[in-house]
Formats: C-alpha cells, structure tokens, sequence
C-alpha cells in the first residue's frame, strides 16, 4: 500500500504524482507536435529543435496540461465524494503510443491513464464520476473562450487553449471500451447526448464561435 500524502483535502501518493508528471509532459510533447506541424510523415522532424517548438510545448504545458491534470482530479474528487478510495495511474503503452503517433503522423490520441476507482458504487454514481472530466474540459474551453476576447493580445494561447479542452472532453465521450463516454451512455442517455453535441458545436463551428466574441 502506497503512502498517503495530503494536498490540502486531497489525498495522492507518490507514485500518483510521478504518473501525473509523466503523462502531463507526454500529453504536452504530443500536442507541442501537433500544434508545430512537426512529424515525420511530413519531414519536419527538424523542427522539434526550434525556438517555436519549445515556445508551443509550453504552451501546451498550460493549455493541454491543465486540461488533462483538471480532467483527472475531477474524476478523482468525484469518486472521494462517494466515498471511494481513487487515484490516477498512467499506461505507459498508451503515452508511448501518444508521443509516437504525433511524432510519426501528427495525430493525437490522448488516453494517457486513468483514475483507479476502488469501492462500491451505483451506475448513477460511475456516470457522474465520469462526466466530471470532460464538463471540466469543457468548462475550460469555456474559460479560455472568455480571456480570447479579454486579452485579444494573447488571442492564439487562448484559442489553443479553447479547442484542445473542447477536443479532450469530445474525445473522452466516445461510447467505447474504458472511455469515460461508455459509463456515461449506460448511465444516461440523455446527458451523454447533451455532452457530445456540446463537444460537437465547440469543435466544428469555433470560428463561428470565436466571431461573436471578437
């Protein structure tokens, strides 16, 4: 049993912050290839040693970053809620994966880990716990939204921060395998359709979006 480390009211471990990190960095490097059009397939490899590449990694340090780590505590604070003992660990495979289709293709395909779950819990109760990644992605891309018009100066941080939130909860909602979508459409139908179509507005008609705001 891992050692329980207190951040404030929230309970990790070592080994929990260090599969934070290493998904965190891998999700960053991925989207800082995507983001630089930088990939093998396309021969511009080089790119990965410019100024510009490390200034998108960054950025998506921030954007896809926080996206990911406030996915995965919501998931976390959701399932502590309902008295669950909860804690994210990273599949290596999958960040492997992650990094190397970006590398080779520029595609992304995030599903770096997940939240382990131990305890007794409704079909309710997993459904919550599992839409509270993606409307926290989306609550982001919403926040992100807001400071492009605010601070049109910073307009492009901003934006990419917008779309890859919007993209991430879209993502997570596939009804497939252990993707948070499947719990969700077992649970309700409803809310699972509501999420995906807000996922979809956000996703394809963001210039549309990003108009009215301009």
């Amino acid at each position: 049993m891992y050692k329980t480390i207190l951040l404030g009211k929230i309970k990790t471990s070592k080994i929990e912050l260090v599969d934070i990190a290493k998904a965190w960095l891998a999700i960053s490097l991925a989207f800082a290839f995507v983001l630089t059009n930088t990939s093998i397939i396309d021969g511009t490899i080089s790119n990965v040693l410019s100024v510009q590449f490390l200034i998108y990694f960054i950025i998506a340090l921030f954007t896809a970053g926080l996206g990911f780590l406030l996915h995965e505590l919501a998931h976390k604070l959701a399932a502590q809620k309902f008295g669950c003992v909860a804690e994210f660990r990273a599949f290596d495979q999958m960040l492997y994966m992650a990094v190397g289709l970006a590398i080779f293709i520029g595609f992304i395909f995030a599903a770096p880990g997940a939240v382990m779950i131990s305890g007794q819990i409704t079909r309710k109760e997993n459904g919550i716990i599992s839409i509270a990644g993606p409307a926290i992605n989306y609550i982001l891309a919403a926040i992100f939204l807001v400071l492009t018009g605010i601070l049109p100066q910073f307009g492009t941080v901003f934006f990419i921060g917008f779309f890859i939130n919007a993209w991430l909860g879209l993502f997570n909602l596939i009804p497939f395998g252990n993707f948070d979508g499947l719990k969700v459409f077992h649970w309700n139908r409803i809310y699972w359709g509501i999420m995906v179509a807000i996922g979809l507005i956000m996703v394809f008609m963001r210039s549309e979006i990003i108009s009215l705001i301009a």
